[in-house]
């Protein structure tokens, strides 16, 4: 019955999408919500279940399967979905906050156009998340994985009467490919040395071998770091997550807390069995991590924009599990990737309840003063921003510095440079958070309510391109929201606070029972790569204290510069070079646009504009019509309507023919002639 269960995930999600995808323009919009929430409540509901079963049955893997889907005389794939601890996590990360996301959209999205087109690919996202994360094999993780992809640029795009949206959209899909790229070359190398794309076969292989270090592993690794790099938006590809901020704020929510950007986390965490094997590896994923949290928290930092301030928390933030999962704390950055899911959906939807507020305003410099205009959406976004901060005892605290911790004690001999940087990121984080809250609820009110939803040219515009709520703004001044979106706001906030609690470790009195659960999947035996070094309690407690401490600065620097003294640090901004570099993010779009995106362009125009479409299409095309013209007007003279022409050419046609048949008989008798005479 369990393994029967796991078809269920990604099926209703998946009939939730044929619905209103094909008959949802017909239906009211009540009727395309309750579709789009029932068909992911029940796998929240059943995942659950499925939790429960597990625990109270000591189950280590639920496996179902329909059979070959893919075979040859060498090779099969089979249709197989698997659940294991790993998966649990990920699954009731996906459908309980990817169904709290739905609930808070039905508000957030009641007077747009294309409703149901909306939660149509709302739908389809979480069926291609579920496929990935239930997968067996690389190869339908790989489908799951193109499809988030597709679904992540119908979404982001999805205001695509605005060119910034269609932009936002084609890049993160071309970016995602070179991802994608690697990935497959990675799977190529798998089914080269092992002949199976089956984690079981795969991973069971690797570890019946233990002379197995190094070489292909390390390639194979190298190249899966790629695709993930690309999913979850880590140097050097992690351009297209800021501009994906184009799509509404569910969306947003979505994709940086419950799916595609925990897919590359979810991948190297997943085949930790073969990075185990490969410190190079293992570096290299530790060093990406360490060097794209502090790089995203300092472009974070000098952010205007609400919603982008979070995209670039949520890149730093990936830098950590990614830095996790360097050292080979797989436990840790599962851990902080599910805390994570928590608050940022929390953060995203709390400012998507600002937006609201404001009639479409995101700029953070005509916000203040409000906490008393929309007190549930300040209070839950608070718990949002404390929990993010790493402050105890909210659920970022313990997850963050678990990986602090794993970092410090690892054998990484980068491991204190890795875990300095962590910690100065952890510093930074505090400040930037904070310095949203206190430009966002504190402070006067420098919007102007006369005037909300209205652009620099005094025309009105609405939130994201479509969005309703600027003529309520007018009607009802700044207001709060409706409890349909204020209730998973809610129920956010409480997982913030609590959602890290199975996490204690043993030195703060607990027992850290997410390693436990997650010990049967990355308990690997002839892994000596993942050993850390024995650290008292007291160091621990030491090290917590530290990063607390980093934190509360944070909080008190953004206190000095944005409440006690506003405007102190903007009055020198615009003449500090450091300021202008960070705020154009250190030109690395500029940067990518000149060395890669100008020389292709220009190869794409010379090479195929000018030589294969313009001189060998169009040529061809040309000299094609040339000979058909030419041909058409000799045989067209045959047709002139007169009759004595056509008489004409039908005896010369027949006296050709005859010809040719005398021609062809006198030839033959010559030939038996001079037979004969031999």
């Amino acid at each position: 019955m369990p393994a029967t269960l796991l078809w269920l995930f990604p099926l209703l999600p998946f009939v939730g999408f044929l619905l209103n995808g094909t008959v949802g323009r017909k239906l009211p919009r009540a009727g395309v919500a309750a579709i789009a929430l029932l068909f992911t409540a029940i796998p929240a509901l059943l995942w659950g279940y499925l939790f429960v079963y597990v625990k109270s049955h000591d189950l280590l893997q639920i496996t179902t399967a329909s059979g070959a889907w893919i075979q040859t005389s060498a090779f099969t794939v089979r249709f197989a979905l698997t659940a294991d601890h790993l998966t649990m996590i990920m699954l009731g990360v996906i459908t309980c906050v990817g169904f709290l996301i739905h609930i808070y959209s039905v508000g957030y999205m009641a007077h747009e156009e294309g409703y149901w087109r909306f939660f149509a690919y709302l739908n389809l996202f979480m069926f291609f998340m579920l496929v990935l994360v239930l997968a067996e094999s690389f190869l339908l993780l790989f489908v799951g994985w193109e499809g988030v992809g597709l679904a992540s640029y119908l979404l982001i795009g999805f205001y695509w009467q605005k060119p910034s949206a269609n932009n936002a959209g084609r890049k993160a899909f071309v970016v995602n490919r070179v991802g994608d790229f690697g990935f497959l070359l990675a799977m190529f190398l798998i089914i080269n040395h092992f002949g199976s794309l089956s984690f079981t076969a795969v991973f069971g292989a690797i570890q019946q071998h233990p002379e197995l270090h190094g070489g292909f592993l390390t390639a194979i690794a190298l190249l899966l770091i790629v695709g993930a790099a690309g999913k979850s938006a880590q140097i050097p590809l992690y351009v297209w997550l800021p501009d994906a901020m184009e799509g509404p704020t569910p969306v947003s929510a979505l994709i940086h807390a419950a799916t595609m950007v925990t897919a590359g986390v979810y991948l190297v965490a997943r085949s930790h069995v073969l990075f185990d094997r490969s410190p190079f590896a293992l570096g290299v994923v530790a060093i990406i991590g360490a060097a794209t949290a502090i790089f995203a928290a300092s472009i974070g930092m000098v952010q205007h924009d609400i919603k982008r301030v979070l995209a670039y928390s949520t890149i730093s933030q990936l830098g950590y599990m990614f830095l996790g999962c360097g050292v080979a704390a797989y436990s840790a950055a599962v851990f902080h990737l599910m805390t994570h899911a928590f608050f940022k959906a929390l953060l995203f939807l709390a400012a998507g309840s600002v937006i609201h507020a404001l009639g479409g305003e995101q700029d953070m410099r005509v916000m203040g003063g409000l906490r008393k205009r929309i007190p549930v959406t300040f209070w839950t976004m608070t718990m949002g921003v404390i929990a993010i901060a790493g402050l105890p005892p909210l659920a970022g605290f313990f997850s963050k510095d678990e990986i602090l911790f794993q970092t410090f004690s690892s054998s990484n001999p980068l491991h204190f440079l890795l875990w300095a940087v962590g910690l100065i990121t952890a510093g930074m984080t505090s400040f930037y958070m904070f310095r949203l809250w206190f430009k966002t609820f504190f402070g006067e009110e420098r919007f102007d309510e006369a005037h909300l939803g209205a652009d620099a040219h005094g025309a009105h515009h609405t939130a994201e391109a479509g969005h309703d709520e600027g003529q309520a703004t007018h009607a009802h001044g700044v207001h709060e929201s409706p409890w349909v979106m204020l209730g998973p706001l809610a129920i956010l906030a409480v997982l913030s606070v609590i959602g890290g609690w199975v996490g204690v470790p043993a030195a703060l009195g607990g027992h850290n029972e997410i390693e436990h659960f997650l010990d049967p999947v990355f308990a690997v035996a002839n892994a000596p790569e993942a050993a850390t070094a024995t650290v008292s309690h007291g160091v621990e407690l030491g090290l917590t204290a530290l990063s607390v401490l980093v934190a509360l600065l944070g909080f008190f620097f953004a206190y000095i510069f944005y409440y006690k003294k506003p405007g102190t640090l903007g009055a020198n901004a615009d003449r500090n070079p450091l300021y202008k570099l960070v705020a154009n993010k250190y030109y690395v779009d500029e940067i990518y646009g000149l060395l890669i995106i100008a020389p292709v362009t220009v190869t794409a125009r010379v090479l195929f504009a000018g030589l294969v479409d313009g001189g060998l299409v169009d040529g061809s095309g040309w000299i094609a019509a040339f000979l058909a013209r030419t041909a058409s007007d000799g045989t067209r003279h045959m047709q002139s309507g007169n009759i004595r022409s056509y008489a004409g050419w039908l005896a010369a046609g027949a006296a050709i023919v005859i010809l040719l048949m005398t021609y062809t008989t006198l030839t033959q008798h010559a030939t038996q002639a001079a037979l004969h005479l031999r």
